[in-house]
């Protein structure tokens, strides 16, 4: 096996960490700062559900396919925070909500899993070339994606170093997953479409009980909303940019 798609899927996946670095220049977020950086979190989610993961399963399957992966992701995400230590939200900066932290790295690692398979499958296609072109579009979409892991951290409590080694392990679960659809190849095909599905089922959890919620809790529901409504647009532009 060629050691260029193995790179390929390391630079990929390493663009996670990349995206992540900004937040060492991120140091005191209000309350108010908070809620608006939760709530971009949470567009860039939907939207990336809604125009990326959702009609990229739609494509490779059907309807039914769709369905069952979404209650999926839905239902483990559901049964995992059921499970955690509940903690309510206090809305204060200094101490991290373990509950909602877990369940946004789970939803963020499990998104990582089909991308990651599909760079992986790319590049042992018999079409030339297309291992580059789905390395380089997934990488480049791994950026925002690591500073949107960093940054919800980092409204959470989290160290800003610990914040990117955490969004730089979502990119290593990517980077794995790359290397089983590299050498497995066909084996895994049939699963990616599930995954993207179930990934969207986990994001869309986690935008609705946790984002949402806690990101009106201080009284900033318009600017909240209107972060919500930027952060969504961003990533629909970012997603056709990249098509």
């Amino acid at each position: 096996m060629s050691v260029l798609p193995v790179m390929g899927i390391f630079i990929s996946s390493f663009c996670t960490c990349l995206g992540a670095m900004p937040v060492l220049l991120i140091k005191n977020v209000s309350h108010k700062g908070k809620d608006i950086l939760l709530a971009f979190t949470a567009g860039i989610m939907v939207s990336a559900s809604a125009y990326g993961l959702i009609p990229s399963a739609l494509k490779l399957s059907n309807m039914v396919v769709l369905v069952v992966g979404i209650l999926a992701g839905t239902l483990v995400l559901m049964l995992l925070e059921s499970s955690l230590p509940h903690m309510d939200l206090d809305h204060s900066l200094s101490v991290p909500n373990r509950s909602s932290t877990l369940l946004f790295l789970t939803a963020m690692s499990l998104h990582n899993l089909p991308e990651g398979l599909s760079v992986g499958i790319s590049n042992i296609s018999d079409a030339q070339e297309l291992g580059a072109v789905v390395s380089f579009a997934i990488g480049l979409q791994n950026i925002p994606d690591g500073f949107l892991v960093a940054l919800f951290l980092l409204t959470q409590g989290v160290s800003r170093v610990q914040a990117i080694f955490l969004a730089t392990l979502t990119g290593v679960v990517e980077f794995l997953s790359g290397l089983i659809g590299l050498y497995f190849g066909g084996s895994f095909t049939y699963i990616i479409p599930y995954g993207l599905a179930f990934a969207a089922g986990a994001m869309l959890f986690v935008v609705y009980k946790e984002l949402i919620p806690e990101s009106h809790g201080d009284g900033n529901e318009r600017a909240a909303t209107l972060a919500f409504i930027i952060g969504f647009l961003t990533m629909f532009s970012l997603t056709e940019i990249l098509r």
